[in-house]
């Protein structure tokens, strides 16, 4: 099988004045998660590959919000979207 339908991804959305955590709002492998990963770049949206996050994550139901045992590697994320947004306004 092709490398490219093995790949997995997944879609986060945080809006720290409404949610109280951070939630899966698109998830999907091979096409999918292509997909996925095409529309974040067309929409300037920073991808980070995380292959064990992802696996996580990928168990989890869309709108649901993320377990507290992953708000840790969660948060590094933010940290480096957050990190890419400052970079760009600059």
């Amino acid at each position: 099988m092709d490398n490219k339908y093995k790949k997995k991804a997944v879609a986060l959305k945080y809006d720290r004045e409404i949610d109280s955590a951070p939630k899966i709002i698109a998830k999907g492998k091979g096409k999918v998660a292509h997909k996925i990963i095409e529309l974040a770049r067309k929409h300037d949206i920073p991808i980070k590959d995380d292959p064990d996050l992802v696996e996580v994550l990928s168990s989890l139901e869309i709108d649901e919000e993320i377990p507290s045992e992953i708000y840790v590697a969660v948060a590094e994320l933010l940290a480096f979207v957050y990190s890419m947004n400052s970079k760009r306004e600059s």
